[in-house]
């Protein structure tokens, strides 16, 4: 067995209050990295409950941090908080994003807009930032989805955004290597959090069916290829986008 070992290493993982980003976290800091849970802070406070809630699981080299994605100046104060608590940045996980699902006859420009300023605009500005405080050698995992590859009816606004994300992954891949600083993309399928349960069961009847392994994935095993692309293993893979489907190509 080959351990990984991410220790003395900084992430910032967005959107990990809960589902895949909060695997994510918990995934780097088995791996002995310092993991920033960053969560948009909601008029109601339940993400930032959540938010605590994951890092009083992780106990130990872990530190909160409030912003929203969309907002480079609160983004960037996240790096700040990252850098305060554990010395720099090494790591970043774009992972933060939402679901405005409706045909685009019938989608309103908000749920257009709304889904491609978080889940697009939110990545190219945690990629942006992270141009300027990540240290040479570090990693970018952005987070894309299977909807970029078959274009999932009632989707246009996400299939767009996640789309975009891999597009910017391979420009970013070339932008940094001279500084030894990877740029990934993962494309989950269907994962099994609250944003894939969300899903109407209809549809998930649908997708499923089209899933050679015949299941949905469980939020680790996206995670897991999330840690191999932020470590050392992956020292010689960049510009990818790697598809953790079951099988699943439409």
């Amino acid at each position: 067995m080959i351990p990984i070992d991410l220790t003395g290493r900084t992430a910032i993982v967005t959107g990990a209050s809960q589902g895949l980003g909060a695997a994510a976290a918990g995934m780097l800091h088995r791996a002995g990295a310092n993991v920033v849970v960053n969560f948009f802070d909601d008029d109601q406070g339940v993400n930032r409950e959540k938010a605590k809630t994951v890092v009083e699981s992780l106990q130990n080299r872990t530190a909160l941090a409030a912003g929203d994605v969309r907002s480079p100046d609160e983004l960037r104060s996240v790096f700040d908080h990252a850098a305060k608590q554990f010395g720099g940045v090494d790591i970043l996980v774009n992972n933060a994003g939402i679901l405005r699902d409706r045909t685009v006859a019938k989608m309103t420009e908000d749920e257009w807009q709304s889904v491609i300023d978080t889940n697009l605009t939110g990545v190219f500005h945690g990629c942006k930032i992270a141009v300027e405080r990540l240290r040479d050698g570090g990693r970018i995992v952005n987070l894309a989805s299977v909807s970029a590859m078959v274009g999932t009816f009632g989707q246009a606004n996400y299939v767009a955004a996640k789309s975009g994300v891999i597009g910017l992954t391979k420009t970013l891949s070339r932008e940094l290597a001279r500084r030894n600083i990877t740029v990934n993309a993962v494309a989950p399928g269907v994962v099994l959090t609250d944003m894939g349960l969300s899903i109407p069961e209809a549809a998930r009847t649908q997708m499923l069916a089209q899933i050679p392994l015949g299941r949905f994935a469980e939020p680790d095993e996206v995670a897991a290829v999330i840690l191999f692309l932020a470590s050392e293993s992956a020292s010689y893979v960049t510009g990818q986008t790697l598809h953790v489907n079951g099988g699943w190509w439409g």
